[in-house]
């Protein structure tokens, strides 16, 4: 077999999953509760645990990080146009439309492809209520500029931060800044509870709306808003519980598999995202990108050859999306052209950073060639 075939497929992620035994454990304390949702204990627990972690006021689970984003946008009562980034997961950009708001485009930073803070002023117009921007990669957006802008205008801010968990700026949780701040606990997330989210909240009275938003909308047989259903459930919160004490052990081997690509790939003609000493990063994605398009697919293609599974992370630029309005992006279009997530996990097999790096240099140098003839 040849090595560049694995045994098995490399994928571009890998769910951790906690030892068995400890999963089971708080299995046993719901089995012993009969409480399977409705804010059982292991919710609360989790809820808790995960407030005191960053240090934030205010910290509500949710069923998914789709849902933390739509309740996040009606609790600070967004409407009308919001501000955001083209380069991020579909859900940013679904979540706005689904509550009834109007996304308007702006391009991103080409260092950081998080969304440019410079051009968000020239796009504000009277029906601007808010911004929404994803700390892309885990990489924080420029929280300073864009706080300044916001109280200029007098703009909420959100910031999805489904890739940002443990993300550090300045010494604090990165979930400290703005009005508001989503998470995603999906099984392919740092920290995961198979399906799960939550809200970052920094006022009580949001909170509260937030709370009967998540439940219904009502407290016992009294009714007062709108609602729907986006608790967690037990189960799902017992693996968090499960997960999290193994974070801070997956994040030290995810930035050694960093260093680890970033020698494997230092000599090749391909795009990395900086790291910045004023952030304690989490590692959470390998991303890289290419010169163009072309190069980027000729690449995907002989990896898949070899049984490695990459990923074209983010695709497309959100403004391309058919059901949405918007004039060309031209920097978060080249990302999302040129981008490919790596595969990128504590256990990944010790060849494949190598067998990706010499076949990037393959395909590099056959392009060169023939750009050259």
């Amino acid at each position: 077999m040849s090595q560049d075939k694995p045994m098995d497929p490399i994928f571009v992620t890998r769910t951790f999953l906690p030892p068995r035994a400890e999963y089971d454990a708080w299995l046993d304390k719901v089995y012993a509760s009969h409480v399977l949702t409705n804010n059982g204990p292991v919710h609360r627990e989790l809820e808790e645990t995960l407030r005191q972690r960053f240090d934030v006021p205010h910290l509500r689970l949710m069923t998914n990080g789709t849902l933390a984003l739509q309740l996040a946008i009606r609790a600070l009562g967004v409407k009308g146009e919001v501000i955001t980034t083209p380069f991020s997961y579909v859900a940013t950009t679904s979540a706005l439309l689904w509550e009834g708001c109007e996304p308007v485009f702006v391009d991103i930073d080409p260092t950081t492809c998080c969304i440019d803070p410079t051009l968000i002023e020239a796009a504000i117009t009277r029906d601007t209520t808010a911004i929404l921007a994803t700390h892309v990669y885990g990489i924080p957006c420029d929280v300073e500029a864009i706080d300044v802008i916001a109280k200029k205008h007098g703009l909420k801010v959100i910031y999805d931060a489904a890739h940002a968990f443990d993300v550090e700026y300045k010494g604090k949780s990165i979930l400290c800044y703005g009005d508001a701040s989503t998470l995603s606990f999906h099984a392919t997330k740092l920290f995961h509870t198979v399906e799960g989210g939550a809200v970052i909240l920094h006022d009580a009275e949001t909170d509260h709306r937030l709370r009967l938003l998540r439940s219904f909308g009502h407290i016992g047989d009294a009714h007062y808003t709108l609602g729907v259903n986006a608790k967690m459930s037990e189960v799902h919160a017992a693996m968090g519980m499960a997960v999290l004490p193994h974070v801070q052990e997956c994040i030290r081997q995810r930035k050694e598999l960093d260093g680890i690509y970033r020698s494997q790939l230092a000599d090749l003609p391909v795009r990395l995202l900086p790291t910045c000493s004023e952030t304690l990063h989490n590692y959470a994605y390998f991303p890289i990108f290419f010169g163009d398009g072309a190069v980027r697919g000729a690449v995907q293609e002989k990896l898949e050859e070899a049984g490695i599974f990459s990923r074209r992370y983010f695709y497309p630029s959100l403004n391309e999306l058919p059901y949405v309005a918007s004039a060309p992006l031209v920097v978060s279009e080249r990302a999302a052209d040129t981008a490919m997530s790596l595969p990128f996990y504590p256990d990944l097999p010790a060849h494949v950073p190598g067998t990706i790096a010499r076949i990037i240099r393959e395909v590099t140098a056959e392009h060169t060639s023939i750009a050259r003839s």
